[in-house]
């Protein structure tokens, strides 16, 4: 049997308990936490049956809190948050995708679609609408000259102190500048804190640099 994917679910109970009723013949999700606000999720993450692999996340819930800080409160527990909106929200669709939500799902969708959702999510990739830009464009951070050049460097495999001879500068100094990529990544929404991360995040921004890039 497939490994079953822990979830849980932020929203009016209506939401939750229609999604509680059709996820009971679903062999691989499993509900494991429901609440309605995000404080009262982070609060009782768990329940009595796991901590969630996916989090769904209503986009605009009844304490009227902002989505985007929403998406960013939880991600900073769990990585793998799925938002649930209107279809046509297209700002909010981009503010939750930057703020690190990993999939957007429409309500005009059904619960096989959520579903196929939460086990792209769960498998490390990405749920996003078909005509959303962050599917073919991701949103690329501002990097000065030097923070560019410490970051090529590290990402293709050399250490930091090797990195920071190759740009020139002290190795305190390339820390500095690495910080402050991973800084920026985080802020667009697309964290990345290892070596493999930053790299793969170079090969999403610079197809053309993909050659001796850490694997």
């Amino acid at each position: 049997m497939a490994d079953v994917i822990p979830v849980a679910m932020i929203g009016e109970c209506m939401l939750v308990e229609g999604f509680r009723a059709w996820v009971g013949g679903v062999r691989d999700v499993d509900l494991v936490a429901a609440a309605r606000t995000v404080d009262e999720l982070l609060t009782d993450p768990a329940g009595s049956d796991g901590e969630p692999g996916v989090v769904l996340l209503d986009l605009f819930l009844r304490d009227r809190s902002d989505p985007a800080k929403n998406v960013r409160r939880l991600t900073e527990r769990w990585d793998r948050v799925v938002v649930m909106g209107p279809a046509n929200e297209r700002e909010w669709t981009a503010r939750t995708i930057q703020a690190g939500a990993r999939g957007y799902v429409g309500k005009d969708q059904d619960l096989v679609t959520l579903a196929a959702a939460i086990r792209q999510v769960a498998g490390g990739d990405v749920a996003y609408p078909v005509e959303s830009p962050h599917r073919t464009a991701p949103v690329r951070p501002s990097l000065s000259a030097r923070e560019e050049a410490v970051l090529h460097a590290y990402a293709s495999g050399l250490t930091l102190e090797a990195a920071a001879r190759l740009v020139g500068v002290r190795a305190p100094t390339a820390k500095t500048y690495l910080q402050r990529v991973k800084s920026k990544y985080a802020e667009v929404g697309r964290p990345a804190q290892t070596k493999l991360e930053l790299a793969e995040r170079l090969r999403q921004d610079c197809p053309a640099c993909h050659h001796g890039l850490a694997h």
